[in-house]
């Protein structure tokens, strides 16, 4: 059931144009690399100069091919370009090569988990298509009120750039919906390594197309946020513009298709241009370029070379560690993530224990420190170690935290260089071992007294000095409270020092108990 905004429906469809990895343009031999001096990356072919003539970039072919494959859509045997025509002093041809009748990528679908509530569901939403096609130039503004002279320049440096335009059906009902897809479409793109994912880069920029109605109502009229380049303002420019949208209807107005910016600092979107139908750019065949023609040996080729998928990865991580799907997914959000935990589980054994504390203390370090997987102080061989001395008793969880800050944190000494060791690689190859890691924990847990007391005839000693100096509890849990036991757990874990296995304790007190 879609969730109402003040009675309405709201109604979300992306476009979004990732920028393909290849090292040249699309239909040019010119570089792609960012940061070069204004028009330093810019040949003949994309300054459309009298004369020249597009040459399609097989990477790009292939990058897209590569993305149909990943989300189960149709390669187009045979696909057209088109020439897009609109008219902007950062596009010199006075059109963009593009595809629109037939695009190579149709269909597919990306599916991702969303919170609702207390529950987790898994949504899915369809993509309509995904087309190539090349970038346009930019436009640089000097400022006349900080002293730049009010002058305007072009950069083409990007023209000619290739992109995947990927669009979707109006699927996404919601901010957290459209930002959820947008994440996880990112991780594809850059987990096949179709695109490097850069927002800030614009290597990865989204177009969200927002409309609301009346439940049962027809779609309504759609304004077009452009080039979000984060997830942050991603939801905070769709919940503004649905607000927005709201209270215009409700005050009489009628929307008008518009494609609009968001103003980070104030929060607010803004129109920039009444937003153009496909009629307007006046699509045809684009005559330099013959039909692009993919074959089906091509096609199954480019597949054999992918590395695995994502959601094929989860799937495994499901049968073969027994994950939960949920954990499965959040462990697959990227490859460093997923070899961290891979390499965690088989070391211990234990894929469970290792997703819950990658998904919990590890995460939890990450997000603090901004730091990726790839930086943390604790080694998936470390993590393993650790876990170990969790499954065989040695520490409590609470001690384990304690050892793994101590690790995080660098505090503990490394064990001087063992004889035999001639190099750095040498050193680097035992010590990532596990038996190397199991003795590092048990070098700490010594040094920080935090072995977990299993010696029965120590505990009972102290459960039976509890249970004598506390005959209230006592009798209270034999009176049927069981919530009295907490009375006497805590107790013998202070005198204990924390060290009391809790198991331990409370099968005992339920034996002595009765």
């Amino acid at each position: 059931m879609s969730k109402l905004v003040q009675g309405y429906e709201v109604v979300i469809g992306f476009e979004t144009h990732a920028q393909l990895s290849t090292k040249s343009k699309i239909f040019s031999r010119a570089s792609v690399a960012f940061g070069a001096e204004p028009n330093t990356q810019a040949c003949a072919v994309d300054m459309a100069l009298p004369g020249t003539l597009p040459v399609m970039n097989v990477g790009a072919v292939e990058r897209a091919i590569e993305f149909g494959l990943a989300i189960n859509a149709h390669i187009a045997e045979r696909s057209i370009f088109a020439r897009k025509n609109y008219f902007y002093p950062d596009l010199p041809k006075g059109y963009q090569i593009s595809q629109f009748e037939i695009p190579v990528v149709q269909g597919g679908e990306v599916s991702f988990f969303l919170e609702e509530g207390k529950e987790t569901v898994r949504k899915t939403v369809r993509l309509e298509r995904a087309h190539l096609e090349e970038d346009a130039g930019k436009s640089l503004h000097e400022d006349a009120a900080l002293g730049g002279g009010g002058q305007s320049g072009i950069d083409l440096n990007r023209a000619g750039t290739p992109l995947l335009e990927i669009v979707t059906q109006p699927d996404m009902r919601g901010s957290d919906e459209a930002v959820a897809y947008a994440k996880e479409l990112h991780k594809i793109v850059t987990w096949i390594g179709i695109c490097d994912g850069n927002m800030q880069e614009g290597s990865f920029r989204c177009d969200a197309n927002v409309s609301v109605r009346k439940p049962g109502d027809p779609l309504g009229t759609r304004r077009e946020i452009k080039n979000l380049n984060s997830f942050k303002f991603m939801q905070q420019a769709i919940d503004y513009e649905v607000r927005w949208q709201i209270d215009q209807i409700e005050d009489g107005h009628t929307i008008q298709q518009a494609t609009v910016l968001f103003d980070p600092d104030t929060g607010e979107t803004r129109a920039m241009r009444t937003k153009e139908d496909a009629a307007d750019y006046r699509y045809f065949p684009d005559p330099d370029l013959p039909p692009l023609v993919i074959g089906r040996d091509w096609v199954e080729r480019v597949r054999s070379e992918m590395a695995e998928l994502p959601r094929v990865m989860a799937e495994r991580f499901v049968k073969d560690y027994a994950l939960p799907e949920y954990d499965a997914t959040q462990l697959t959000q990227s490859k460093a993530v997923a070899t961290y935990f891979e390499a965690t589980a088989k070391a211990c054994g234990q894929a469970k224990l290792a997703s819950n504390w990658i998904m919990g203390e590890v995460s939890r370090r990450l997000n603090a420190s901004e730091m990726d997987i790839e930086q943390a102080p604790v080694s998936a061989m470390q993590l393993a170690a650790l876990i170990t001395r969790i499954q065989d008793d040695s520490i409590s969880n609470n001690a384990a935290r304690q050892v793994f800050e101590t690790v995080w944190l660098g505090e503990f000494r490394v064990p001087s260089w063992p004889e035999g060791i001639n190099s750095i690689r040498d050193w680097a190859q035992r010590f990532n071992a596990l038996r190397e890691q199991l003795q590092l924990m048990d070098a700490i847990i010594e040094a920080k007294g935090l072995k977990q007391m299993n010696d029965t005839d120590e505990l009972e000693k102290i459960i039976d000095d509890v249970l004598a100096a506390n005959p209230k509890n006592v009798e209270e849990f034999k009176a049927g409270n069981a919530k009295a036991l907490n009375g006497l757990v805590g107790p013998i874990m202070k005198a204990s020092k924390g060290k009391a296995n809790p198991g331990q304790v409370n099968a005992l007190l339920m034996k002595k108990l009765g």
